[in-house]
């Protein structure tokens, strides 16, 4: 399993890196990111402690770890400057905090992650059909997600990418132990979404080719 949207104590989560990448290798993963939230105050330091303690934990574990970051719940405008020094600074994965259901994230910050540099936009609820097709054009991966009230519109997500030919990853957005969820529980989240068999095993797929991109 890879799963490329987590979070550490750097930002909300539970868990240092450390015990995070550990849990994970324990529950099976291959490999993970972990992208705390960003905003144009904490981005850099955040960053800069991510590349350093996934470094020191790639000499020694037996699991990939990829610093990153989430950027998060900022002005759309802000979106693709932050995008473009993220990279600058040596982030592996990109995430935008996409327009979830059950959080209020700016109406446009959809769009405005799907125009920037990014590998992942998370969660995007009720996405449109044309950021979608966006979304296929500039190989930006839409998000399945595990955690619960932002996978209520997983189904739309599912079926409007599979109609324009998007790419899908699943993640946990994992924040504490209880969300390293299992391979047969990421399941069961892409068949409640409406996938196939075949179509989970794609999206298991999307994971490693976008995880042999930025490693």
């Amino acid at each position: 399993m890879i799963d490329l949207h987590t979070h550490s104590v750097l930002s909300d989560g539970a868990l240092l890196p450390a015990e995070l990448t550990r849990r994970a290798y324990v529950a099976g993963y291959k490999a993970i990111a972990i992208t705390d939230h960003v905003d144009s105050g904490n981005l850099a330091l955040v960053l800069a402690q991510l590349i350093k303690v996934s470094k020191d934990l790639n000499k020694y574990v037996r699991i990939k770890v990829l610093p990153g970051v989430e950027i998060t719940h900022v002005p759309p405008q802000q979106i693709p400057g932050l995008a473009e020094v993220a990279r600058k600074l040596g982030a592996k994965i990109i995430v935008v905090h996409g327009e979830s259901p059950v959080e209020p994230v700016i109406p446009g910050t959809n769009l405005a992650g799907l125009e920037s540099d990014i590998d992942i936009l998370a969660h995007p609820g009720l996405i449109t059909e044309k950021e979608v097709k966006l979304a296929r054009r500039k190989g930006i991966y839409l998000e399945l997600s595990a955690r619960r009230g932002h996978s209520l519109t997983n189904g739309h997500v599912a079926k409007l990418a599979r109609k324009a030919g998007a790419k899908l990853v699943i993640n946990t957005d994992a924040h504490s132990p209880s969300d390293l969820f299992t391979e047969e529980i990421l399941r069961k989240v892409g068949l409640g979404a409406g996938l196939s068999e075949k179509e989970f095993k794609g999206v298991l797929q999307n994971s490693i080719e976008l995880l042999r991109k930025r490693r």
